[in-house]
């Protein structure tokens, strides 16, 4: 449409990711790359948008493809590896060129569940796993990461740690949409195991220990 391919690619990404970082690449990881590399925006990220006029790619789509094909090309299995570099740094731009939050006509938030941290994140975006991915590819000190990483400074508890501002999973105790068997923690006051620990491999890779 428009010279685009409108594909909720974060599927594809996500299962490039979890294939690569299990060790469990084979031909099939390589026909995912390949699919993803046929479908990236000319920004470099990717969109699932029908309308016509949607021309930029979105946070959501493209954070999980750039994370599989950085993983994978960091495996070097194959003639793909140098292709899925590229275009994961290609798709870094997306995130960079906006400080991993901010619209780039007037800097203004682009929404305001980016600024706040989850865990799981699931196909969702938020700073800290921009800033998580932008540590898998190295970039992290990049001076573009910085106002995202002085938010994530601000959000740590005066007790220690970090706390989940809000949540996308629903605890369940049965199959529901959207549910989780797994209640990972919500309390704003508390301390959140996984986000802290995500929050202090950011800020060690950032040099900001």
């Amino acid at each position: 449409m428009e010279g685009r391919y409108r594909r909720c690619a974060s599927q594809q990404g996500n299962a490039l990711l979890a294939t690569a970082r299990l060790g469990l690449l084979d031909g099939q990881a390589e026909r995912l790359v390949e699919r993803l590399l046929h479908w990236q925006w000319p920004d470099g990220g990717w969109n699932c948008d029908k309308n016509p006029c949607a021309d930029t790619s979105s946070f959501m789509e493209t954070l999980l493809p750039m994370r599989g094909l950085a993983w994978f090309a960091k495996a070097d299995v194959g003639a793909l590896s140098a292709k899925a570099e590229r275009a994961a740094r290609k798709a870094a731009n997306v995130f960079l060129t906006r400080r991993l939050f901010k619209r780039r006509a007037d800097g203004s938030v682009i929404a305001q569940g980016f600024t706040a941290l989850h865990y799981p994140v699931y196909w969702h975006y938020d700073i800290l796993a921009g800033l998580k991915a932008m540590a898998e590819l190295d970039l992290i000190r990049t001076p573009r990461c910085a106002e995202a990483l002085d938010l994530l400074e601000e959000k740590e508890l005066a007790t220690g740690g970090w706390s989940a501002d809000d949540r996308y999973f629903k605890a369940a105790s049965k199959p529901v949409l959207g549910g989780d068997y797994v209640n990972w923690g919500s309390d704003k006051k508390t301390m959140n195991e996984w986000i802290t620990a995500d929050a202090l491999t950011v800020l060690h890779a950032a040099g900001r220990l």
